[in-house]
């Protein structure tokens, strides 16, 4: 038996289910930012009493936060459900704020100021603002929605609709600039632009948006396009230099490429040349790194998914006792197949509401930056697409944790005793687990718990089982994995005859 494969099957227990984004990187800890800002609230209302008549500018911001974080706290999940709230949130705290207490400091008090000074320790940085952004990004190509959706909030089974403004825009192109991202660049800029063109109130200019945009369209090779955004930019301000230089380089850009067509004619009348055209506003995603994106990303959306009339027939629900174990014979699980080859199934009533409470109140202070293990170095690290805060619980830290291990025992027939540690993972990227070697999706429900073995009979792993996680789109979703290793479970699952048994 090889040594490589360490794991004998994957459960995961679904502890709560009501759709949900992705966030750098947990909106489970984002709640205490919102009682935070509660609290920043409280704070200042006391500051603007003792100087009203002086800041009428910051009283004015106070009554605007004072209505939006009385309602967010009164229901922080459910707030944070909706992906335009928690980058608004990540956004207001890591610069609005900040731009506020500039504001205060011209005359300052000692209340406000010693609050905001201590509570900004604990605000999100430059790095969440970022990745809270491209969060953003990646629902919008997951589940392919245009920027007017995601600005104006249309997203479904929202219960606090939100809406992006042209700064948020700005903002979001901004970020996709600096990374080198002009896809992204063009189409949220764009959306700031039409906005701003709508006659919505803002801060940035035109010439600011146009200057971004410009350039990100000259990337993708619209040459034609850039042009003529540089020359509405200069339209509004005539001393841009950059733009000026711009346009000057575009348009020399362009004479050069007439010449070559002219030169191209004249050497040879008889060869039509095709002119490659690019249509204006209309560019391509460019192509990822990974080769199994459309898959992943179509399975994530729900199609292609590999589920015939013909297999589906072969699925059942039934009563699991776990082979005759004395605590099921009584009160069985229920037991549904989600697939048939390899074969996947799904226990429900697995954990109660008051363990799933449980299990969260004791995850939550530990959760951090799940890793993974750099195939070169060995050396665990963070990764771009790995986007979860995890943290592992032991049987000893509390009561509950020791009765979901043996609940697992029971259900599958196999010993805890070499196990992993019982691991919480808050929304790591995915709403659905889809695999996309034979096109499976499966989808959370709480309190179930989905089942499958990675290794053969033969220990042999069985890499069909390769899955990931999708994007959650709406809600807020926790995950509670736990793994069973094949050391101390060689008699209760024997090894097949042959490699692929």
């Amino acid at each position: 038996m090889k040594p490589w494969p360490q794991l004998m099957f994957f459960l995961c227990v679904f502890l709560i289910w009501h759709t949900e984004a992705e966030f750098f990187t947990s909106i489970g800890q984002m709640t205490d930012l919102i009682y935070a800002e509660k609290d920043l609230m409280q704070s200042l209302q006391e500051y603007i009493q003792a100087e009203e008549k002086k800041l009428s500018q910051v009283k004015s911001w106070a009554e605007k936060m004072d209505v939006l974080t009385s309602k967010s706290a009164s229901d922080p999940e459910g707030y944070l459900a909706h992906p335009v709230n928690a980058y608004k949130l990540v956004k207001r705290l890591n610069t609005d704020w900040l731009e506020l207490e500039n504001l205060v400091l011209q005359d300052t008090t000692n209340g406000f100021i010693a609050n905001l000074t201590m509570q900004r320790q604990f605000f999100p940085t430059e790095e969440d603002e970022t990745g809270a952004a491209k969060a953003l990004m990646r629902l919008q190509d997951t589940y392919k929605l245009d920027p007017e959706t995601l600005s104006r909030g249309n997203l479904p089974g929202t219960k606090y609709r939100s809406f992006l403004t042209v700064g948020d825009c700005f903002g979001m192109g901004k970020t996709a600039y600096n990374d080198g991202d002009y896809y992204h660049t063009v189409l949220w800029m764009e959306q700031a632009l039409k906005q701003h063109d709508e006659g919505e109130d803002t801060t940035v200019s035109k010439v600011e948006i146009l200057d971004y945009l410009s350039y990100a369209v000259f990337q993708f090779g619209d040459l034609h396009r850039a042009v003529e955004l540089t020359r509405r930019l200069l339209s509004l301000d005539s001393t841009h230099e950059r733009a000026g230089s711009n346009l000057r380089y575009f348009e020399k850009l362009l004479e050069k490429e007439r010449e070559e067509k002219e030169r191209e004619k004249s050497v040879n009348k008889t060869v039509t040349t095709t002119e490659t055209v690019v249509q204006s506003g209309a560019y391509e995603r460019p192509l990822d790194y990974l080769p199994e994106r459309d898959i992943y990303e179509a399975l994530c959306r729900g199609e292609g998914v590999k589920m015939t009339p013909r297999r589906q027939k072969r699925l059942f629900c039934r009563y699991h006792d776990g082979n005759g174990n004395p605590h099921l014979l009584i009160a069985p699980f229920k037991e549904e197949d989600e697939w048939d080859s390899p074969h996947i199934v799904r226990y429900y009533d697995v954990m109660s509401d008051d363990e799933i409470e449980k299990i969260k109140q004791l995850a939550k202070p530990r959760l951090a930056r799940a890793t993974v293990r750099d195939p070169k170095t060995g050396v665990l690290t963070v990764a771009s697409y790995r986007v979860s805060k995890s943290s592992w619980l032991e049987e000893n830290d509390d009561p509950v944790v020791a009765k979901v291990n043996q609940r697992m025992q029971q259900i599958t027939g196999l010993t805890v005793k070499t196990a992993e540690l019982l691991q919480m993972s808050d929304v790591e990227a995915g709403g659905a687990t889809v695999f996309p070697d034979f096109g499976a999706a499966i989808w959370p429900k709480k309190g179930t718990a989905v089942f499958w073995y990675n290794l053969l009979k033969s220990g042999e792993g069985d890499y069909r089982t390769r899955h990931a996680a999708c994007p959650v789109l709406v809600g807020c979703k926790w995950v509670s994995n736990k793994w069973f290793h094949e050391r101390g479970n060689e008699f209760l699952r024997p090894c097949g005859r042959t490699e692929v048994d």
